[in-house]
């Protein structure tokens, strides 16, 4: 504390009139006192010191009627005002405070003038940095440069310390003020010098020279930096051109960088490639093995890792086998499964969750409603009646022929839903619902897009052929779905007429391993495990969140089976440890400081496959030193390992998960896009990221392709059922043909979604010997590349592409950011699958069921997607149901066009009768339909599609249609038109 000074005491003091008229109590400030480096105040009798050190301004005084108020501001304390002074006794005051208080800042200056130095120096080095002035470098900068402007500099008398030394403090005060814009010049400028210093290096690290983008990406050196690096846009150059770069620059030791692969045969590459590159011996590593270290490190000794750790085949048939183990049981458990089997494997909606019939067919078909029994039903409340029946020992046909023959009504053969075919009892399914009218009555109401009367009709119909023909009908609808009781109802509807016998719960679950239902259900139970540890969720958390998801009933049956599964695959553990256990245990000794990290520098390659667990670990590693940086480099486009726990939500929100922070602003981290691809032609590049990007949620990147197309790149094939080989070996041998013409052999890499589309290569090979043919699942495909790709497959449904399973929504349980967008992951697959190939792209689809991903590409001319010459008919729109009518070629080489919803709608229309190929279709504004070879037709008076042609009945010749039986629209035969209707009308063209 200062010495006190008596000679220097001046004293300042309310005067008696104020505080007889204004403060008789004595409430406010008496007088102010100053005594050498301090002013004391005094109020109620009370004394209270100010350092002269504390004073933000100089004392502020204000005239008023009573006196001359004087005000102190100071840090220390509110501000301190005496009222009711001498106007002239508070200016000298004011005066004698103000002179003390700048002679006080001058020796204050003089005292700090090495800790001004110092702090000068470095902000005057941001102009012309020698490192790339990170954050969590700068960062302690500003707080000394802050805390001595606000002590100090702020306080200064620019007349009193003079100009030159206002000069010398600017641009501490400056930085201080706006660090975020010195910094941002700083980085600009150690850039722009660091790309020059080290241009040989960028020249020669690779057999090729570095791009502009991948320089930045090595030179920035951000608390967090994301390289987004696009299919064949040189990724493992710029860690390998990273790596070397840090050791080489002086910035760190090798023991100081983890350079940190998914896979261990990466590693190894890696770390061979940086060495043979650069001479700098850094070791990569897998995520599992940094970690086993660390245990190993902590714990004196490593722990016995499970066998089915390194192996997802092994993973999977452990779930399969603790499945079967629990049905064995014969426990609650056992029949939690079956259930789960039996009416929640696909997703419960209903018609009623569709505006129209296309909409739900198309979501019917992609389910693959089969049942226990093996056949396929229509709707998911037939599928529940089924397994019923089948889990009840109650033997059915589904769909059969009525026993009774029904005179002519202009409808197809009745097929009734089910027949029990012991009692010979008939169950009908009607999809219709209760709805309350405003007087409070009842009536029933069908889907929106299904006609209400006459399905109602339809219903009275079939009550009147069971009542004519005296056979059992017994009903049940949707609405006691609705309620709650279908399942319950139907048991007491037959109660009378059918004995039950239960199958026992081993004999059901042999049946759906036969129907292969099990290995799928494994891998998605396997998915959920692995995320679920990951994450460090709770049981209680997934029931949490599927409420709020609305999962319903399906996410409580699926709990159901999952609690038990996981309890058991802990058991087997044994002691030992897989994986998640394995990076969670050394998070954890990261975390709490029994692991000492050395790591300064963490280098993360394939950054998009990074799960919940691995991204805690390296947090830890990074939270354990304030100068750790993080360099992960990905695409988020090509994050397709869901299954195995990634996370795409963690490259997503990079800044927020690892970033650092600076003047406020958290979440500080930069980002480079790498941009240029050294493998896709335009076409093919272009395509392949307007199709990623549908996805709003991925991230913006530019595209630079390898080069520019001289023909069409991508061409989808469709293909008819049974034709896959065929087709296949026709696009083959035209790709062949062309090879011919070169001298050095192309590659063909044959893509599928999963590994059961793989044909048989030793043929292909064998009769295409110019051509180099592998095949890889897409997955399993991601770093390769060929000149010609040809994706196997690309169909609908529950194993097609894009696969109904891998986006369940139950996932959504285990993971942090539900992906709205519509098969998001499978999206991103299709993208891995079109960016392995340089020259051309050659997509194989369904003719009836083909994807909805080349559906999307067919129909958007933004792709410049070319369909093979002669592969192709003209596709139209189903009237029925909106779907498609496909033309397909009959048996006896006729042409006929069939609606794509074949078990659903079975609009059939025959090709155009005179020219035996098109389709013909109505005009607008006439009575007529009309091919386009120039026939024409009357239309039919009763459906969209149909047209009348000239048959025979029993009253002679009359106009029926072309969709009899399933349309019964007719007319008369007019004498005078006969000519002209009994043959097709050739209009006259133009």
């Amino acid at each position: 504390m200062e010495s006190r000074k008596p000679s220097s005491l001046i004293r300042l003091q309310q005067r008696s009139l104020y505080r007889f008229l204004a403060d008789p109590f004595g409430r406010s400030t008496r007088a102010l006192e100053l005594d050498g480096n301090y002013i004391r105040t005094t109020r109620r009798g009370e004394v209270v010191s100010i350092s002269l050190q504390s004073l933000a301004t100089a004392p502020f005084i204000r005239k008023g009627m009573l006196g001359t108020a004087l005000t102190i501001s100071s840090s220390e304390y509110n501000d301190v005002t005496l009222k009711g002074a001498g106007h002239r006794d508070a200016h000298v005051f004011s005066k004698r405070v103000k002179d003390a208080w700048n002679r006080f800042n001058l020796a204050a200056l003089e005292k700090e003038a090495a800790r001004l130095d110092r702090v000068l120096a470095e902000v005057m080095s941001l102009a012309a940095p020698s490192r790339y002035p990170a954050a969590c470098q700068i960062a302690p900068l500003l707080e000394q440069a802050r805390a001595l402007n606000e002590s100090l500099l702020s306080k200064l008398n620019a007349e009193v310390i003079g100009r030159e030394t206002v000069a010398r403090i600017a641009p501490v005060r400056k930085f201080a003020g706006d660090p975020r814009t010195l910094r941002a010049n700083g980085i600009a400028a150690f850039v722009t010098a660091e790309l020059d210093r080290w241009k040989d290096f960028f020249d020669t690290i690779e057999t090729k020279p570095l791009t502009p983008e991948q320089r930045l990406s090595v030179v920035v050196d951000e608390d967090a930096t994301l390289v987004l690096a696009g299919a064949g846009s040189g990724k493992t150059s710029v860690i390998t051109a990273k790596a070397a770069y840090l050791i080489k620059a002086g910035i760190r030791q090798p023991k100081e960088v983890l350079l940190l692969a998914f896979a261990k045969n990466a590693a190894e590459e890696m770390s061979k490639r940086v060495e043979a590159r650069s001479g700098v011996p850094i070791v990569a590593r897998t995520f599992n093995a940094i970690a086993y270290d660390i245990i190993g490190i902590v714990e004196g000794s490593k722990p016995a890792l499970a066998d089915h750790a390194t192996d997802d085949m092994a993973f999977t048939n452990l779930i399969k086998q603790i499945l079967k183990d629990l049905v064995d049981r014969l426990s609650d458990v056992s029949m939690a499964i079956i259930r789960w089997f039996a009416h929640f494997l696909v997703e419960p909606n209903s018609e009623w969750d569709f505006k129209t019939k296309h909409d739900f067919y198309t979501h019917m078909e992609a389910q693959d409603l089969r049942t226990l029994q093996g056949e396929k039903v229509k709707s998911y409340e037939e599928l529940q009646i089924a397994n019923w029946l089948y889990e009840n020992g109650v033997e059915y046909e589904y769909e059969p022929v009525y026993e009774h023959k029904i005179p002519e009504t202009g409808r197809r053969d009745y097929q009734p839903d089910f027949r029990l075919t012991e009692s010979g009892i008939y169950i009908e399914h009607f999809g219709v619902r209760h709805q309350k009218m405003a007087d409070g009555s009842e009536r029933l109401v069908t889907a929106p897009f299904v006609d209400r009367d006459e399905y109602l009709a339809g219903m009275e119909w079939k009550r009147q052929v069971h009542a004519e023909y005296k056979t059992t009908l017994i009903e049940t609808y949707s609405y006691e779905r609705q309620e709650r009781r279908l399942l319950e109802g139907l048991a007491e509807k037959l109660a009378p007429h059918v004995n039950l016998k239960p199958r026992p719960v081993e004999t059901i679950y042999d049946r759906i391993v036969e129907l292969n239902q099990v290995d799928e259900f494994s891998k998605l139970l396997g998915t959920f495990l692995r995320k679920f540890k990951s994450g460090g969720y709770s049981l209680q958390d997934c029931e949490t969140k599927s409420d709020r998801m609305k999962l319903g009933k399906r996410a409580r049956a699926f709990l159901d089976v999952f609690a038990p599964v996981f309890e058991e695959y802990q058991k087997r553990l044994e002691g030992r440890i897989d994986f998640e256990d394995m990076i969670l245990r050394a998070a954890h000794y990261a975390e709490t400081g029994r692991y000492d990290s050395p790591f300064r520098h963490i280098l993360v390659d394939e950054f998009q496959d990074i799960s919940q667990s691995r991204a805690r670990l390296v947090k830890a590693l990074k939270a354990q030193h304030p100068d750790v940086r993080v360099f992960a480099v990905g695409d988020d486009w090509q994050s397709i390992f869901r299954f195995a726990g990634s996370d795409i939500h963690l490259m997503r929100h990079f800044g927020q998960e690892f970033g650092g922070s600076f003047d406020g602003e958290t979440d500080v981290h930069r980002s480079v896009d790498l941009g240029r691809t050294f493998r896709s032609i335009d076409q093919i590049a272009f395509a392949a990221r307007t199709f990623v990007l549908r996805n709003p949620a991925q991230i913006q990147k530019l595209i630079v392709p390898a080069g520019t197309a001289t023909e069409p790149a991508i061409r989808i094939v469709t293909v008819s059922k049974g034709e896959d080989k065929a087709k296949l070996a026709e696009v083959l041998a035209a790709m062949s043909a062309v090879v011919a013409q070169v001298v050095k052999p192309a590659t063909v890499l044959l893509l599928g979604r999963y590994r059961f589309v793989e044909p048989d290569l030793r043929d292909l090979r064998r009769r295409f010997p110019r051509l180099k043919i592998s095949f890889k699942t897409i997955h399993a495909s991601k770093g390769l590349e060929a000149d010609h790709v040809i994706l196997l497959n690309a169909d609908s449904g529950r194993t097609g592409f894009p696969s109904e399973i891998v986006d369940d929504p139950l996932l959504s349980m285990v993971s942090p950011e539900e992906e709205a967008f519509q098969n998001a992951e499978e999206r991103r697959v299709m993208y891995v699958a079109m960016t392995r190939a340089r020259h051309t792209l050659t997509i194989l689809a369904s003719k009836a069921r083909p994807s909805s991903f080349v559906t999307e590409l067919k129909k958007d001319p933004v792709y410049g997607i070319a369909a093979l010459p002669g592969m192709e008919l003209e596709e139209h729109g189903c009237g029925e149901c909106g779907g498609r009518l496909l033309g397909v070629r009959g048996k006896d080489g006729r042409i006929w066009y069939r609606c794509e919803h074949v078990q659903h709608c079975g609009n059939l229309l025959p090709a155009c009768q005179s020219c035996g190929a098109a389709l013909p279709r109505r005009t607008d504004g006439t009575a007529e339909v009309q091919c386009g070879c120039g026939a024409t037709y009357p239309t039919c008076p009763e459906c969209e599609d149909g047209w009348l042609i000239e048959r025979s009945g029993s009253y002679g010749r009359f106009l029926g249609c072309v969709r009899y039986p399933t349309c019964v629209g007719k007319a008369k035969i007019s004498s005078g038109d006969r000519s002209a209707i009994t043959k097709p009308r050739r209009q006259n063209r133009a």
